[in-house]
């Protein structure tokens, strides 16, 4: 066995320092760390009605062949919308796609440590999606592009702009690209952000992926001989195995270069000491088929760049489909490339696909995330429902044993906590992930006196939420310290409008004032030194007053993200009606440590009526109001003393608002005119006016004539 240098290692080694990822059965990586813990399968079984309820074809779920089976992932349409600058009708075109992994970036830069939108300078983006029935019914229905525009239409439902959105909604300026192999996306994306960062390519990157099909309850029909398992179950390396269950999922991790995470005080969840991809080429029995040779390549590569030797592992999170082809190819590779173990079953070996079911896109960071979680608690979990290994994997004889059971993972006599990660693509992509336990960190970083926590959200409920989870979390064994959760709170999370803030002594106290904030009681006033409640009652008011840097950046709950329902487009169906955006309550006036809001809130939206043939007067007036009404997707008349950015209008909002004027109503308009700071009310004044009076008498002449 090798192993690098201390110098070397920080030299070539990434530092995950933030992760967040909704999986089925977990719409948090705590309930998701309990189930994989506990070794539950988290596939539902849906009935015939709700199947047809969610509109799905009575013939084929009824068939022999139909399995009711999936990973379901709860909430799928909801977003906040207004929080990412998205105006009604832009949301309800967003893919879900798009809606899942834009929340779940910022939720991840939050365990970091990192606000939101004031992330690090030249942080990349590298995450890819699957093909959704929301983007292949948006970009065949005309209805949506006459509404608001074709090249709308495929920058909000494509999945090669998942990347962009994040990087322009949350101001990032590194590269930023979208990735696609198939089923080892997620981990590619994560190798290639780390070779990103190892390049000088950006100082800091997000890696992931996400895989919704669609927000509806599907199953799926089993073919003999096919991929999908018969009974809805899938069960790698068992003796029961008969291939895999499709599931739905979103994972994203942030990554830095070890040494400038150590340096920076981030909070290090796990170190990436290497990793590397290969492709089986021809050497493959089909296109579909995996191969042996490059896998093990894949593997000897990883362990290779990171100064290692496989022989180091104690655990393998496989690929894992459970399919007769697939998982017999895999643990031939596998053994192949882990030959030099200390001894027989020396290698614990495992799936997540067992517990959530194959997330395709988004199934490599997955396994990621479950072996960082790992990795923290010390503790390797068991694969779900796992019985006898298959015996035509001869895996009595190899390097690995299946964990059937949760079981400790015991510090190495020599060398760190190790593991592998794999993901294989269709096409032939193989991805292989080393994986370390983080450095030690202290605990507390000194103060121990009174602290001013600082609390803000979107609305109230979310607030409650937030002070909910935060008790919580202050409550729990391993807590941070109270100066590195004020710290945290007041350095790396965006403000938003609705506000509060606790005053406490230590962890015990701020997690009761923090409960009674959650409960919408008024919050207890500990005696506390008048420059921290100053601190709290500017927040209040969304003024700044010095902060004392007496902390640093720890894990903690994320924004609970809600939102009202968008659903989605679905094939061969009318466009979905407009979701009803959040209308959060405003707070009015200043409360002792209660909330307050700033800002605009976000606005309603209703459809209007679509704009007739152009009308000379008050009637031509009230359909460019329409007009703009509908595109922007405001509330029933809207509030047109906005601006035209302001509502949520941007430059391609603007070109096809330019052609449906000139198409609709033979007004000509420059693109510039929405460029100006003109309120809605007057840039439709001014849109009115710009059509020539002859053309007002060619409308009144035909209308007369038509009379």
């Amino acid at each position: 066995m090798t192993d690098t240098t201390a110098a070397e290692t920080l030299d070539s080694a990434i530092a995950v320092i933030g992760m967040s990822g909704r999986f089925p059965g977990a719409p948090d990586l705590d309930t998701y760390w309990r189930n994989l813990l506990g070794g539950v399968t988290s596939i539902t079984d849906f009935t015939e009605e709700e199947l047809l309820a969610d509109g799905a074809d009575p013939d084929e779920i009824r068939g022999r062949d139909y399995v009711p089976s999936k990973g379901v992932l709860a909430d799928a349409d909801r977003f906040e919308a207004a929080l990412f600058g998205f105006n009604r009708t832009e949301a309800a075109a967003l893919d879900p796609q798009h809606r899942l992994l834009l929340q779940t970036a910022w939720s991840a830069l939050e365990d970091s440590g990192h606000d939101p939108l004031g992330a690090p300078r030249r942080t990349g983006v590298y995450v890819g999606g699957g093909v959704t029935e929301h983007m292949l019914a948006a970009q065949t229905d005309p209805r949506q592009a006459a509404q608001i525009g074709a090249l709308q239409v495929r920058i909000l439902t494509d999945r090669e702009f998942l990347a962009p959105w994040i990087s322009y909604r949350l101001g990032l300026d590194g590269p930023s690209l979208t990735v696609q192999t198939a089923c080892s996306t997620s981990l590619t994306a994560i190798h290639l952000a780390c070779q990103a960062l190892l390049l000088g390519d950006c100082d800091t990157a997000l890696a992931g992926g996400v895989a919704v099909d669609t927000v509806h309850r599907r199953g799926y029909v089993h073919y003999q001989g096919g991929i999908f398992s018969s009974d809805g179950r899938c069960r790698p390396f068992d003796e029961a195995s008969g291939g895999t269950v499709p599931g739905n999922g979103v994972g994203v991790v942030v990554l830095r270069r070890l040494a400038d995470a150590l340096a920076d005080g981030d909070p290090v969840r796990a170190v990436i000491r290497g990793s590397a991809v290969t492709n089986d080429g021809a050497a493959r029995v089909g296109f579909t088929a995996p191969g042996v040779d490059q896998q093990t390549a894949a593997i000897v590569e990883a362990w290779t760049a990171a100064g290692l030797d496989p022989a180091d592992a104690q655990y393998l999170e496989a690929h894992g489909t459970a399919t007769e082809l697939g998982d017999r190819i895999e643990a031939t590779a596998a053994t192949a490339a882990f030959k030099g173990a200390l001894g027989t079953g020396s290698i614990a070996l495992g799936s997540v696909k067992a517990n959530i079911g194959h997330l395709d896109a988004a199934a490599g960071v997955a396994g990621v995330i479950k072996t960082v979680l790992m990795l923290e608690h010390a503790v390797i979990a068991p694969t779900a429902g796992a019985g006898r290994p298959h015996p035509e994997l001869a895996l009595d004889g190899s390097p690995f044993h299946v964990v059937t059971e949760a079981e400790p993972w015991p510090e190495p006599e020599h060398g760190r906590r190790r593991a592998g990660v794999s993901s294989v693509g269709i096409g032939g992509t193989n991805v292989h992930v080393v994986l370390e336990e983080a450095p030690p960190r202290p605990r507390d970083t000194g103060s121990s006196g009174p602290e001013v926590l600082l609390l803000s959200a979107h609305t109230e409920d979310a607030l409650r939420s937030l002070a909910g989870r935060l008790a919580t979390a202050l409550r729990a064994p391993d807590a941070p310290s109270l100066a590195d959760t004020a710290h945290t709170l007041r350095f790396g999370r965006t403000p938003l409008a609705v506000r509060a803030y606790v005053l406490a002594a230590d962890r015990e106290e701020a997690a009761i004032g923090l409960g009674e904030l959650a409960e919408g009681r008024t919050v207890s006033a500990p005696a506390a030194a008048d420059d921290l409640r100053a601190i709290g009652e500017a927040w209040l008011r969304d003024e700044r007053l010095p902060w004392p840097r007496r902390g640093r950046r720890v894990s903690l709950p994320a924004y609970p993200f809600g939102g009202e329902s968008y659903g989605q487009l679905s094939l061969g169906t009318a466009p979905a009606a407009r979701g009803q955006a959040s209308q959060g309550p405003r707070s009015h006036g200043p409360e002792v440590h209660g909330t307050q809001s700033h800002g605009p809130q976000s606005q309603g939206a209703s459809p209007a009526p679509e704009p007739g043939a152009a009308d000379a007067g008050a009637g031509l007036d009230t359909s460019v109001r329409a007009l703009l009404v509908e595109t922007l997707g405001l509330d029933d008349g809207g509030d047109l003393s906005m601006t035209y950015f302001a509502a949520g209008g941007d430059s391609l909002a603007a070109v096809h608002l330019v052609g449906c004027l000139r198409d609709d109503f033979g007004i000509d308009v420059p693109l510039t005119l929405f460029l100006e700071e003109l309120t809605l009310e007057e840039l439709a004044r001014r849109i009115v006016e710009a059509r020539e009076p002859d053309d007002v008498l060619d409308a009144l002449l035909s209308e007369f004539e038509g009379a």
